[in-house]
């Protein structure tokens, strides 16, 4: 476990596994955190580096003084990590938020970026998702009495997944994560509108480069079954992949995402040895 300085903050990461193949780095969403992706790091990590990293205002990164979760400033905190690292190129692997950040990095640093796998992410989240995102952060209370009650609010029973993903605080447990993204949630629920992103993910995903996955949960809430056409019609390097899961594809089906990303990595792979012979 390490941070990187990216700008005003430190930005967490866990890293596995010896230098080899090309790294990944793996970018969690809204509901996660590095931790979460230690299982499916483990794996990959048999012949090459990974790194998972907490987003600044996630897990034990850093918070903005100034609010700053812009999409480019989180793309930003990936290259800092890379540079950190030492990682001259690498596969990033962008889970849901961590899609967008990682769509950004890979079209204005294609240097960086051999390849980029877009778990469960497509730049419109379809209604159903979107409401159940809102109302699961957006009603997220300050603090819980104990790990078990937020076990019971968020429907989940790995407490030392709680145990990691919680801090200690005077009031009680609270979740690491700056209160400023369940604010936006709770002023959409509220008849709020939805925070501007700033950017256009779709000319982004236009602008990438570098080979795409684009990794869809057969049963998500998030990314519609429609969309997967836009997605392909966005960007022609754009491969889609669908695995019997919801929207947590690694933490449901860990197998089904293994066996869906090992050939990408795969061709990533040769593409490098390509690019390094010319």
């Amino acid at each position: 476990m390490g941070t990187a300085p990216s700008g005003e903050l430190r930005i967490f990461y866990r890293r596995l596994g010896h230098p080899g193949r090309l790294p990944v780095l793996i970018v969690h969403g809204l509901s996660y955190f590095s931790y979460d992706w230690l299982p499916v790091a483990a794996r990959l990590s048999s012949d090459r580096e990974v790194a998972c990293m907490d987003m600044r205002g996630f897990g034990d990164s850093g918070w903005s003084s100034t609010w700053d979760y812009s999409v480019p400033s989180m793309a930003s905190d990936i290259v800092a990590v890379l540079d950190h690292l030492g990682w001259r190129r690498v596969a990033l692997v962008g889970h849901s938020m961590g899609g967008r950040s990682s769509t950004y990095a890979a079209a204005k640093r294609p240097e960086r970026v051999a390849g980029v796998a877009l778990i469960d992410f497509s730049p419109e989240n379809a209604p159903a998702g979107s409401k159940r995102v809102a109302q699961s952060v957006g009603n997220t209370p300050e603090t819980f009495a104990t790990i078990d009650d937020a076990m019971r609010y968020f429907g989940k029973m790995d407490r030392a997944r709680f145990e990691n993903y919680l801090r200690k605080t005077a009031e009680g447990y609270a979740v690491k994560r700056d209160p400023f993204f369940r604010d936006q949630f709770r002023a959409v629920l509220s008849g709020g509108e939805r925070p501007k992103l700033g950017v256009d993910l779709w000319q982004l995903l236009g602008e990438v480069r570098c080979p795409l996955l684009s990794m869809r949960g057969a049963r998500s809430d998030l990314y519609a079954a429609e969309t997967k056409a836009k997605m392909q019609a966005a960007n022609p390097r754009l491969r889609i992949v669908e695995v019997d899961a919801g929207h947590d594809i690694a933490g449901e089906n860990p197998e089904g995402f293994l066996a869906a990303l090992a050939p990408f990595l795969e061709s990533l792979e040769e593409k490098s040895h390509e690019h390094a012979r010319h």
